[in-house]
């Protein structure tokens, strides 16, 4: 009888395991990768080519793609373009941050995915609809911040 209940005893002493948001962080660490690839390598290419290099690689690249760049203004509206990719993966970065901040220190704030969906916009107003898959990635996380509950019975 005695051993029973020491049984039951140890088993009721175990600390419960502390809850972690580690599908949330994941995904939004695959998204940001992807955005800082994607997004930071056009900025990148298009920032470092001059005029001649644009015009021979890239403008045909933009016109097989079915974007119709006038040659005259094939400069600047390359460097606009760059311009917002690289402030918008800035503001995703700055979003990521507070966000993954957030969910390791404080796991069971449901709000923090506010950070993430918020990421997602700035993906998409950023690249103009371009990285809608990207930011796709933002917006699972944040959805998952609103639907996945702490366990009971778990520490933070």
């Amino acid at each position: 009888m005695s051993v029973m209940i020491d049984s039951s005893k140890s088993q009721d002493a175990t600390p419960a395991a502390p809850f972690r948001r580690r599908a949330e962080l994941i995904i939004a660490a695959v998204g940001f990768a992807a955005s800082a690839v994607l997004q930071g390598g056009v900025a990148l290419v298009i920032n470092r080519a001059d005029a001649e290099t644009l015009e021979e690689s890239v403008l045909p690249a933009l016109t097989a793609a079915g974007l119709d760049v006038p040659t005259a203004d094939a400069h600047t509206v390359l460097n606009t373009l760059a311009a917002w990719f690289g402030f918008s993966l800035v503001v995703i970065a700055l979003l990521c941050a507070v966000g993954w901040f957030f969910a390791t220190y404080r796991p069971r704030r449901r709000s923090t995915g506010w950070w993430f969906a918020g990421a997602g916009l700035a993906c998409l107003i950023g690249t103009q609809l371009v990285l809608y898959p990207v930011a796709f990635l933002f917006f699972l996380s944040a959805a998952l911040f609103a639907v996945r509950k702490p366990t009971p019975g778990s520490r933070t």
